[in-house]
């Protein structure tokens, strides 16, 4: 944000090279040129990471009622769509023609969407989550160490009721929270205390001020925010939604500022951002947080939602729907920040889960496009929730050059 400090120059991950990011190394394919065959033997295709969400997206349109979902098999880089049992064939045949492999299943989407909803209305006890995992065809049931007595008594009684072939239920050994905290990064001041979150991704709101994605609990908690302990705002919360959803766009107080469209990795690196990226089940993302720095792991279900036991209520819940699950760890400080792959994309908004970096755990996304959506902002000259737009803010420095999408 505001640092009076030269700031140094530091070297752009070019998208689609090799990338080190911290202990992990990614090299991003080209997809390989189609493959000759019929719309009934066509072989598989190798896609780009980047490119499968488009590609599902457009499967998914062709398939209508029969589509049951989609996942990226890093190891053959291959997309795999399920399709519902006794789909039309030659709808089938146009998946097969388009590249992807072919996965019939027994529950289509419309189905995991209806046991999520029961799900909802039956089980949205603190210390759940769960989420639509295309790879099992199922939806994964997760209940915190919190969740004992009648509360896993009316959750396990409503998994069974979904059927072994639906849902599955499992415990997880932390407990799900958010992760903001009191300490560095981007600081405010709420009752009880200090508050620490990570900023996310640096975009344009729909008057043209510059401002920044964050968590929106962290929006929630305090309306303006300083680059420093007790140190002066110098942006001010624009609009925070949680629970529910969990974003919040924070405005600059300076018009004048101009923020990078970039994630600082540290120690001179940086990821320029290139445009707002669909989360798909398998690709490898990366996050940055305040607290914990650079992690990486694997998207590993979609349209989770998570019961957060609420901060207000000894009694009540937090629910926010509609979330990335992932196998990346984070803790407290780190919400907020931001999850991304290598070649540019903006992912996701770190919101909360159970675990930590030295044991491991699972982490819960909002996700960016449907942020840049709601609020109308745009990450550099792209389109509103767009998942190809957006130029690179290259060579643009925030107010003092230190808010760089932590």
């Amino acid at each position: 944000m505001s640092h009076q400090r030269v700031v140094k120059r530091k070297a752009a991950i070019a998208a689609g090279s090799v990338v080190a990011l911290g202990a992990a190394a990614l090299l991003l394919p080209h997809a390989d040129a189609a493959q000759s065959g019929t719309a009934d033997t066509a072989a598989p295709r190798t896609v780009r990471a980047a490119d499968a969400p488009g590609l599902a997206a457009r499967l998914a349109d062709a398939l209508g009622q029969d589509f049951a979902g989609s996942s990226y098999d890093t190891a053959t880089r291959r997309l795999v769509v399920d399709v519902a049992r006794g789909a039309d064939a030659r709808t089938t045949a146009r998946v097969r023609q388009a590249g992807a492999t072919v996965r019939e299943v027994g529950n289509s989407a419309a189905d995991l969407r209806s046991a999520a909803r029961t799900l909802r209305a039956e089980a949205s006890v603190p210390g759940t989550s769960w989420a639509v995992d295309p790879r099992s065809n199922k939806v994964v049931v997760t209940a915190d160490r919190t969740v004992t007595g009648a509360r896993w008594d009316r959750l396990a009684s409503t998994v069974r009721d979904l059927g072994p072939g639906t849902a599955t239920l499992k415990r997880s050994a932390g407990t799900f929270r958010v992760f903001a905290a009191g300490g560095d990064a981007v600081f405010a001041r709420a009752q009880g205390g200090g508050v620490r979150c990570s900023l996310g991704f640096n975009v344009t709101a729909s008057d043209g001020s510059p401002a920044f994605l964050t968590a929106g609990h962290c929006g929630v908690a305090a309306r303006r925010w300083s680059d420093a302990p007790n140190g002066q705002p110098v942006a001010t919360v624009d609009r925070a939604t949680f629970p529910g959803n969990d974003f919040s766009l924070v405005k600059y107080d300076d018009p004048a500022a101009q923020a990078p469209g970039e994630v600082d990795l540290g120690s001179g690196r940086t990821v320029p951002i290139a445009r707002a990226a669909e989360a798909t089940v398998g690709v490898r993302v990366f996050r940055m947080g305040s607290t914990t720095g650079l992690h990486d792991g694997t998207v590993t279900g979609l349209d989770a939602t998570v019961n957060f036991q609420s901060e207000t209520d000894p009694d009540g819940v937090d629910t926010v729907t509609g979330l990335i699950r992932t196998d990346v760890c984070a803790e407290p400080g780190d919400s907020g920040g931001p999850l991304f792959t290598a070649d540019g994309g903006a992912v996701g908004l770190t919101s909360g889960g159970s675990g930590d970096c030295a044991q491991g755990g699972e982490t819960f996304f909002q996700p960016v496009p449907a942020a840049l959506r709601a609020t109308g902002a745009t990450l550099g000259a792209g389109e509103p929730g767009g998942g190809s737009g957006g130029d690179r803010a290259e060579g643009a420095r925030a107010p003092g050059g230190d808010a760089r999408g932590r």
